[in-house]
């Protein structure tokens, strides 16, 4: 295990999810301690957290909902307890729903908002106003899409999320530069995880379809995803924030 992260906790939302759990898997080889929420309940923790603790690092799991900004300060104030102060912040946790403008409902639009933008802020609201009262430096990452710039007429709720989650990280990233909190969004493209991973090995001729229209030719996998947001957090990467790391096989062009 490299030591890259040791005495560093990483903090994760949709910590149980595919991206969320290859996330936690690349910090903890490289020494962190691991903070995951997820909706889910601390029995469906228990096998990642096994994961980790082979690794040897210390572990926290809280069930949160990010809709609810009280339950996230919480869920920051009890990792702090447990684990230290947070430095490193990935707001991941998502949901999508399937359906044009007119299909989709105002529940299912709503919801989609809330988890998908408001969590991600109700997160990174409280746990970098942590790393200021203890004026710490930190790293916050976003796991955006090129969603947020690409129409998808198919899932428009999760394309106007993730395009104001675009904006929220550029305007947390100018606050907190002075305070040497760097602040960027992860967008991929085409991941082979969750829904997707899961439509795709149902139907494998849909996958050859989303894999022929990357220029590429190629389906990004959960560990990919993690590996570039390890990479915006890394230590030596002092200059980049605000920024957005486009990840989609060339999908944008």
């Amino acid at each position: 295990m490299n030591n890259l992260f040791t005495n560093r906790t990483v903090l994760i939302s949709g910590g149980l999810g595919d991206i969320g759990r290859a996330i936690a898997l690349a910090f903890a080889r490289q020494g962190a301690a691991i903070a995951l929420g997820d909706i889910s309940p601390a029995s469906r923790a228990e096998a990642l957290r096994n994961e980790l603790h082979q690794l040897g690092v210390a572990t926290h799991y809280t069930q949160v909902d990010v809709r609810d900004a009280s339950a996230v300060q919480e869920w920051v104030l009890a990792v702090e307890n447990s684990l230290g102060v947070a430095d490193i912040i990935i707001a991941n946790a998502a949901t999508v729903t399937v359906g044009g403008i007119h299909r989709i409902t105002p529940e299912q639009w709503s919801n989609e908002i809330r988890v998908n933008l408001d969590g991600a802020f109700f997160l990174t609201q409280s746990a970098t106003a942590r790393l200021l009262a203890h004026q710490l430096p930190g790293r916050v990452v976003f796991v955006g899409s090129w969603a947020a710039h690409a129409v998808h007429p198919h899932i428009p709720a999760y394309s106007v999320a993730k395009a104001g989650l675009r904006m929220l990280c550029q305007c947390m990233a100018l606050e907190l530069a002075p305070h040497q909190i760097l602040v960027n969004e992860i967008a991929p493209g085409y991941v082979n995880a969750g829904l997707s991973a899961q439509l795709w090995e149902k139907e494998p001729a849909l996958a050859d379809q989303a894999r022929q229209r990357v220029p590429t030719r190629k389906l990004i996998s959960a560990e990919a995803v993690a590996q570039q947001v390890v990479y915006l957090c890394h230590p030596d990467n002092e200059h980049m924030t605000g920024s957005t790391l486009l990840m989609d096989g060339g999908l944008s062009l």
